[in-house]
C-alpha cells in the first residue's frame, strides 16, 4: 500500500519507502546463512576426521584434513555472521556479502567450458546479489 506524503513535510519523502530490492538483498542473506552454515559443518566435520582415505586407481592417498576444517569453521562463520547482519542493514556485513558473492563471481568464470548455462546462471545471481547488496542493502534497516 502505497502512501503519499507532502515533499515539504520535515523529514518525510518517498525515499523512504524500500524498494522491490529488499527481495534481492533477503536472497543475499539467506545464501549466505546456508552457506556459511554448510561451510561450517563441513569444517567441523574435517576437523574431528583428522585423516581422509581417498583410493584412487593407483593405490590410496591420506590427506590431512584438520587445517582444512579450522579455516572452513572460521570462514563459515564470518560468512554466516555476515548473512544475519545483511537483515540488518549492517556495511560491515554487506562488505563481506559483495567479496563472497565477488569472489562466486569470478572463480564460476573457470567452469564456463564445462557447465556454460549453469555458470551464466550462477554469474547472473551473483551480479545481482552485488547489485543489491552495494545499491540497496541499507534499504534493510527499514524494510
Amino acid at each position: 500500500m502505497s502512501r503519499t506524503m507532502d515533499p515539504d513535510a520535515p523529514g518525510l519523502s518517498n525515499d523512504d519507502e524500500p524498494t522491490g530490492w529488499t527481495g534481492w538483498i533477503a536472497f543475499a542473506g539467506v545464501m549466505m546463512i546456508i552457506g556459511g552454515g554448510l561451510n561450517l559443518l563441513y569444517g567441523i566435520v574435517a576437523a574431528v576426521n583428522d585423516e581422509w582415505v581417498v583410493w584412487t586407481n593407483r593405490g590410496d592417498v591420506y590427506l590431512d584434513v584438520s587445517e582444512w576444517g579450522w579455516i572452513h569453521i572460521a570462514l563459515g562463520s564470518i560468512v554466516l555472521l555476515s548473512g544475519i547482519g545483511v537483515f540488518t542493514g549492517n556495511v560491515l556485513a554487506r562488505i563481506v556479502g559483495v567479496v563472497v558473492a565477488s569472489v562466486s563471481l569470478i572463480g564460476n568464470f573457470m567452469f564456463m567450458p564445462a557447465y556454460p548455462l549453469w555458470t551464466l546462471t550462477v554469474i547472473t545471481i551473483d551480479a545481482l546479489v552485488i547489485w543489491a547488496l552495494t545499491a540497496h542493502g541499507r534499504e534493510m534497516r527499514r524494510a
